[in-house]
């Protein structure tokens, strides 16, 4: 009610910032705690890009989450100023609002360790070879879980996804908006799962795209342990087309040449880190954007073959860190931090080194692409310094009207069963599965049995009669 009254005075963006005019910033003030709203009170960042339409087509605004969990919004009304063809539709019908949630970047943020250090390189191998490299790793997850409560402990009990769902709820009604139109990619599915179960009479649209398995058995440690399968697969499919494309590449005319091509690389950076500075850490960090996203295919696989051709700079200039780009390296740290502190504080994790050496162990025989390294991104959750709590049952309730839920069958980040699964708890909802596909984030991609149905749902909040299965995406061309 405080937040509707106030609303939100906008104004040019502050030019370091670099978002440029027409898009205008602003403030919306929260509480840390909503069990004590009239205790602290933090401010969080919020940006908007007027509907281009007329009056008549103007629908409200439409309120993006990228992901992370620690992912800036800031950005999404940049889609209206770089005329994004996909969006121009969307965008004569809604204002587009973007934000940073709580503790990422303009929003209170939060740090768990010096930037500087956080980006310094080569790192350990992620891939054990004795028991004293996991008794490193274990203490290295520890000092940055107590690093975490150092520098940002009185945050880190608040920095739940029920929290960021109730701030969302919050910006609603700065905006003056009676409900919520709302795009959530990633683990903004998950927020919006969670907000659409906290709030179900408060949705007016909303879009899931690249779904996080809203289940409280897999939030999150479990879900960690099923992306690392999925990105098993995901990783087959573009040294595949590596091979296809062997023409353009040289790394080989075979999905197992290419494979050995990488064991190989790995094993080079692990003996001499490349440049001094890359070495298998570094590698899977870029490799690892491969799998992820198809946009990535075609510069990851340059970058590769011209290193195989001898030319090693292109690889320390896309693997290594730039600790002259302070900004940036600020940025990957909080991004980092956010992610850790409301994965860690969403659920309760295991305790017990055993379970997580004989999952990740188990998982590595068959899965060794992306599992070690995953595993000790997570650690830290483990000996985690603040409160921990109990998911939210995400469900349908009263009031919730259909939800579009968009989906690669392939995808890596978010595999597949989590669309499905939260196709089953929201009731009403329609599945649209870019099949033979995996790129992670499908409503920006060129794909018109998608764009259009997100179109019509968003302009018309019709989601169809049924199910549909699209075809791929073009595959990327070298």
């Amino acid at each position: 009610a405080k937040a509707a009254k106030k609303g939100v005075t906008w104004q040019d963006c502050p030019e370091a910032w670099g978002l440029e005019k027409p898009i205008q910033c602003g403030w919306v003030t929260v509480p840390l705690n909503y069990a004590k709203p009239n205790g602290k009170q933090i401010k969080l960042a919020v940006d908007h890009i007027g509907s281009t339409g007329t009056k008549e087509e103007r629908q409200g605004a439409l309120v993006y989450n990228p992901g992370g969990p620690g992912g800036s919004g800031l950005r999404f009304p940049r889609r209206v100023t770089t005329k994004n063809p996909l969006w121009a539709n969307v965008s004569k019908a809604y204002d587009f609002v973007g934000f940073d949630p709580r503790g990422v970047g303009k929003s209170a943020p939060i740090s768990c360790v010096d930037p500087q250090e956080f980006v310094k390189a080569p790192k350990m191998d992620p891939v054990p070879d004795t028991e004293a490299d996991k008794r490193k790793q274990r203490k290295l997850a520890a000092a940055y879980a107590a690093g975490c409560k150092e520098r940002s402990g009185a945050m880190l009990p608040y920095m739940t996804t029920a929290n960021t769902a109730r701030d969302l709820d919050v910006i609603r009604a700065a905006l003056g908006e009676k409900k919520l139109n709302f795009l959530g990619v990633s683990y903004g599915t998950y927020l919006g799962a969670v907000y659409g179960t906290l709030f179900p009479t408060h949705v007016r649209r909303l879009v899931v795209d690249s779904v996080v398995n809203p289940s409280r058995e897999k939030i999150w440690y479990q879900a960690n342990l099923d992306q690392d399968v999925a990105f098993e697969g995901r990783w087959k499919d573009w040294t595949k087309w590596v091979a296809q494309n062997d023409a353009t590449f040289h790394l080989g005319d075979t999905r197992a040449k290419v494979q050995a091509k990488w064991l190989e690389l790995r094993a080079t950076a692990k003996k001499n880190p490349i440049g001094g500075l890359v070495g298998p850490a570094e590698l899977i960090s870029f490799f690892q954007s491969a799998p992820y996203y198809d946009s990535a295919w075609v510069p990851t696989a340059q970058v590769w073959s011209k290193y195989a051709a001898g030319d090693t700079q292109a690889l320390v200039d896309a693997a290594a860190p730039d600790l002259s780009d302070t900004a940036g390296n600020a940025a990957s740290e909080n991004g980092n931090a956010v992610y850790t502190a409301v994965e860690c504080t969403d659920a309760k994790w295991p305790t017990s080194w055993k379970t997580w050496d004989r999952d990740n162990t188990r998982l590595h025989k068959n899965y060794p692409f992306m599992t070690w390294a995953n595993a000790w991104m997570n650690l830290p959750c483990a000996t985690w310094p603040s409160k921990q709590y109990t998911p939210v049952e995400v469900k349908t309730k009263k009031g919730l009207p259909p939800v579009l839920i968009v989906q690669s069958e392939r995808d890596a980040a978010t595999p597949y069963e989590g669309a499905v699964e939260l196709h089953k708890r929201f009731k009403g909802s329609r599945l649209i599965t870019e099949t033979k596909a995996g790129s992670h984030g499908v409503t920006g991609l060129v794909n018109a049995c998608v764009n259009e149905r997100v179109d019509s749902y968003l302009l018309t909040g019709k989601v169809g009669k049924s199910d549909v299965k699209c075809t791929p995406h073009a595959t990327p061309a070298p």
